[in-house]
């Protein structure tokens, strides 16, 4: 424990792997929006980040991590997540309740407790929004789903991962039964920016829905 970066850094390199995960391009601008602070404080750890071996960063290009800051982003994201099962699992949590709880508690627990967590509940490989569970030696499933904002009308597949950790997007989730392994169909795009039309749940009972840009970039689908 006394081996640890600070809670800050650990957060500044899960968000930075958090984003090039979904492809977007990791700059001050989307650090500073993803994490709610200051240009200033962003540019100052980005520098800090630097000096500790953790990143690459070349002014005006993406910060990337290095080997050393991919591994403590995957052990903090190892905390995190396995918390999140367990808060639900153990603990009649609900999907939208985990995450807060997780920020603070990846911090305060030690690396024997996350791995009596890990055994308690059979090692598991993805967290209750479908998230992968780094391994304890540093491996990350790449599963194979594409963002339903991304796939083409006529397209049936099963929600599989849920990006946004937003509590009211996932409470409305819930209340439309679009939980993981949900069965989805996109049946239409609208137009000049509509909603995407889709059938949530097995036929013949399944429901139509309209879902919203923001919506549609949340979820991730496993194709059938």
């Amino acid at each position: 424990m006394a081996e640890r970066p600070s809670s800050s850094v650990e957060d500044y390199v899960r968000a930075i792997y958090g984003l090039s995960e979904r492809g977007v391009p990791v700059t001050n601008a989307t650090l500073t929006q993803r994490l709610g602070l200051s240009p200033s404080s962003v540019s100052g750890m980005i520098n800090k980040l630097s000096q500790l071996g953790l990143v690459t960063h070349v002014r005006y290009r993406s910060v990337e991590l290095t080997p050393q800051g991919r591994r403590l982003a995957y052990d903090v994201l190892r905390r995190h997540r396995l918390i999140e099962l367990f808060l639900v699992e153990e603990l009649d949590y609900t999907w939208d309740e985990v995450h807060r709880e997780a920020d603070a508690l990846e911090h305060a627990v030690s690396d024997e407790l996350v791995e009596h967590i890990a055994a308690k509940l059979g090692h598991p490989t993805h967290d209750p929004h479908g998230d992968p569970i780094p391994t304890a030696d540093g491996v990350v499933e790449k599963p194979a789903t594409k963002l339903l904002d991304q796939v083409e009308p006529g397209t049936v597949g099963t929600v599989a991962r849920v990006w946004d950790t937003d509590s009211e997007l996932l409470r409305y989730l819930t209340d439309h039964h679009i939980t993981l392994g949900t069965r989805i169909e996109i049946v239409e795009r609208k137009p000049f920016g509509g909603p995407l039309v889709v059938r949530v749940g097995e036929p013949p009972e399944a429901q139509t829905h309209f879902l919203g840009d923001e919506i549609a970039a949340a979820l991730s689908i496993a194709v059938r």
